[in-house]
């Protein structure tokens, strides 16, 4: 079930009236079936493969607790590779399989891959580490475990953030469903103004960015120059919609519903640095990769060649996480790259800061730092997106050596014009959340402000959106 849909818009509303009309001590059965009947709207049959998941970590979870040693660490091993073995199976299999049968050919071995025809499970990265994280804080201590079932159950399928995040730590979500959440009148405006933005950035954003991207980038030998920087800086504006509309929509959700879910974007294009960009993009995962990974192999506490290692180990584990391909390996290790790079040429970039006389973070070195990370940032999103390497390396070649060659060719221009005017409209809103201005002063002051830009917003969406038959989130796949 697509948050921007018909379905969700008669679904959220019953459950939220039901969940109010129940008891507390009921509740948790009606988010519990709800959660379910949400993720089987998309393929009933993985169903029994968030119950393997989620019966797993609940029992690694009480075996942790009376656990010591080696032979917690052991549990912690298997329970790793148990969990793992479900994604590894329908997302990663016939990556390896065929990578295997490519490194036989080279060295003159015959080997004929094995692929499998399998629907990936929507949301099964999220649920994966979700669920597992939990066990992790078990294992350290941080977390007590949760010994009732069902809550533990709910924790991990807990509909709003289910199938796309933010993925939550057990620490801040599981102490949530035993508390009474009454209807409150704040949640409600907070929640509903959470998701009218939330389906603003997916419908009018991303998807007509959409439109364009997928016209270049699915045929890169018809275009220039020109169409692929058009193209890449539409991308990098498409999947931050895409993205943080649907965070946006579940944090809204849940918060009409008396939960607060982790913060998961904190408009990352307004980022001085590439380090930056990773503490306000996809914060949930940022964060679990941190301290889940990172941390654990040493993090920065360590030799700086042992350090780089661990970032470049993480930034790779992190690409191969959103897709099976070396197209989002690369994508991964380039972000490590830079933060590498950023790292040994520290004090170089300073003394250059100081002989331009911009060693004091002015307005123009600001600018200059916010352009140069964009850029940084949209060479790599070249490789996330491109569906191939070569393909990859074409449009990289092409922004290069002719960046105007083909502006305006892609035949959408009408599309262009539209994805214009909604970044424009995302740039504003985010000036205004990102400082106080004057439009933000009075939007807060001036009830007849606010319901007007609410309207214009609903007015843009009914226009201007593309509808859930024509486009997914894009972290369905993921």
């Amino acid at each position: 079930m697509l948050f921007n849909s018909i379905g969700f818009l008669i679904f959220f509303p019953i459950v939220a009236l039901l969940y109010f009309l129940l008891p507390h001590k009921f509740r948790w059965v009606l988010l519990l079936a709800a959660s379910c009947w949400f993720y089987m709207a998309f393929e009933p049959k993985y169903i029994l493969l968030c119950t393997y998941i989620i019966g797993l970590d609940y029992f690694t979870g009480l075996l942790l607790a009376r656990s010591t040693g080696k032979k917690k660490t052991a549990i912690l091993i298997v329970s790793l590779i148990l969990s793992f073995l479900p994604l590894f199976f329908y997302k990663y299999f016939n990556f390896f399989s065929e990578t295997a049968s490519r490194l036989g050919t080279f060295f003159g071995l015959s080997y004929g891959p094995k692929v499998l025809d399998l629907l990936l499970p929507v949301g099964i990265s999220f649920l994966t580490f979700q669920s597992f994280g939990y066990c992790f804080d078990v294992y350290r201590g941080g977390q007590a475990p949760e010994r009732r079932p069902h809550i533990f159950a709910l924790f991990v399928m807990f509909f709003p953030q289910l199938v796309a995040g933010p993925i939550e730590r057990s620490a801040n979500l599981l102490a949530q469903f035993d508390k009474v959440h009454r209807f409150d009148g704040e949640n409600l405006t907070v929640g509903l103004r959470h998701m009218l933005w939330g389906m603003f950035k997916k419908m009018v954003v991303a998807d007509q960015l959409a439109l364009v991207v997928n016209t270049v980038y699915n045929n890169p030998a018809a275009h220039g120059g020109g169409a692929y920087l058009l193209a890449t800086v539409f991308f990098a504006f498409q999947i931050y919609c895409d993205f943080s509309g649907y965070s946006d929509i579940a944090i809204g959700a849940a918060r009409i519903l008396g939960f607060r879910l982790m913060e998961n974007f904190r408009r990352p294009y307004f980022s001085l640095s590439v380090p930056e960009f990773w503490r306000r993009w996809h914060i949930s995962l940022s964060t679990w990769f941190r301290d889940y990974l990172y941390f654990p192999m040493g993090g920065s506490r360590c030799k700086p060649a042992r350090r780089d290692l661990n970032l470049l180990v993480t930034f790779g584990v992190s690409g191969l996480w959103h897709g099976a391909g070396f197209t989002f390996i690369l994508w991964g290790l380039l972000n490590g790259i830079y933060q590498v790079i950023g790292l040994h040429t520290k004090k170089l970039r300073d003394r250059l800061w100081q002989f331009l006389h911009l060693d004091r973070f002015t307005g123009l070195r600001r600018a200059a730092a916010m352009l140069c990370t964009f850029v940084l940032i949209c060479i790599s999103w070249i490789f996330f997106r491109a569906n191939s390497m070569s393909d990859a390396l074409t449009i990289l070649r092409g922004i290069c050596t002719n960046p105007l060659d083909g502006l305006l060719s892609t035949g959408k221009t009408t599309e262009i014009l539209v994805g214009l005017f909604a970044i424009a409209v995302l740039l504003f809103a985010d000036i205004c959340i990102d400082r106080e201005t004057p439009f933000r002063r009075v939007f807060t002051r001036r009830p007849a402000i606010r319901w007007a830009v609410y309207l214009l917003l609903c007015i843009l969406i009914l226009g201007l959106g593309v509808s859930a038959n024509e486009s997914q989130f894009i972290y369905f796949q993921f």
